[in-house]
């Protein structure tokens, strides 16, 4: 990596201003910031690695650092938290310009900002392999108030914001490699690119007494499957109520489905909460503008997903199991 000069490097992503007072920053061998004896603290790791969770030829640097962010961001809204702070670990090519690293750094950068986060921290060295970038985020929420997976019940209303498969289609996009096609699909590119953590509504649930939640990081099915297990319950999901955006629908209405049940990274919120409280929660949200989805129900049971498709026959669903579901 050609960058002249560590310490002037580290001159460069310093922040000029923070958005937290109390806190000591970069600049010592450690940041040091105030916990609030009202708040629980939220501390998550997301690590992205080149040729297995991002293409050079699908992502810049600009994208590469934004998303690395708003991974770990899109974890502290699944806990119901408040986004604060965030240290960085990359290995860098033994290639990459300087000018190359600094865009990563204003992806992150424009991520935190969104949120007043304030980089606190991290390390930077070269490699002779690929590009490794490992983001560490912290937060908080109110005590007694985190939002988990394991707080799904019998009868609950499964819910999910805004719409699925939009970052699996914004991809396959990008990887057609056709100028014109990318051109009529900015906003799938976006969604895979640039993806929209949906924190206040993380700040919005968890104001209620009972929610298990998650961020569909790993696609829909993945994420019920890890709420049906820690809940020790089964979820029931009707496959025509499934959200999507036009654009999707458009650009592949065939692989609509698949890409929403097993694509990933759309980092919208999952999860369950009483038959009682979602009338209540799907005000709110219309009220804040914000999409969200009756898509099944939570029923007695053992970590098992079933999906009724359009002829009203079930079929359970694992992470890897879905293939007759498609045929």
């Amino acid at each position: 990596m050609s960058v002249r000069d560590e310490f002037d490097f580290i001159k460069k992503v310093q922040p000029a201003t923070l958005h937290h007072s109390g806190l000591i920053g970069i600049g010592d061998d450690a940041a040091i910031f105030s916990v609030d004896a009202r708040f629980e603290q939220i501390v998550c790791v997301d690590t992205m690695v080149e040729d297995k969770h991002f293409l050079p030829t699908t992502m810049s640097p600009y994208h590469i650092g934004y998303k690395a962010l708003a991974a770990n961001i899109s974890d502290i809204a699944a806990m119901g938290g408040i986004p604060q702070y965030y240290l960085v670990s990359i290995s860098i090519p033994s290639n990459w310009k300087e000018s190359e690293l600094l865009e990563i750094y204003d992806g992150l950068k424009k991520a935190g900002d969104e949120y007043k986060m304030d980089l606190i921290g991290g390390d930077t060295t070269s490699t002779h392999s690929k590009l490794v970038i490992s983001v560490t985020a912290i937060g908080k929420v109110e005590a007694g108030r985190r939002l988990l997976r394991s707080n799904a019940e019998e009868g609950d209303v499964v819910f999910v914001s805004g719409t699925l498969g939009d970052a699996q289609g914004g991809l396959d996009v990008l990887l057609e490699g056709n100028k014109e096609v990318q051109g009529q699909n900015s906003y799938l590119i976006r969604r895979h690119q640039t993806p929209t953590p949906r924190v206040t509504l993380g700040r919005i649930l968890s104001q209620f007494t009972r929610v298990s939640l998650n961020d569909v990081s790993d696609g829909l099915v993945s994420e019920l499957k890890e709420i049906s297990n820690a809940s020790n319950v089964n979820m029931v999901i009707d496959s025509e109520t499934i959200p999507y955006s036009r654009a999707l629908l458009e650009y592949n209405n065939e692989k609509a489905l698949k890409w929403a049940l097993t694509g990933g990274e759309d980092f919208e919120l999952v999860g369950t909460i009483s038959k009682e409280n979602w009338k209540q929660l799907s005000a709110i949200c219309e009220k804040e503008n914000i999409p969200l989805s009756n898509i099944g129900y939570v029923q007695r049971g053992k970590g098992k997903v079933y999906i009724r498709n359009k002829n009203g026959e079930l079929e359970e669903v694992s992470d890897s199991g879905y293939n007759h579901f498609f045929s």
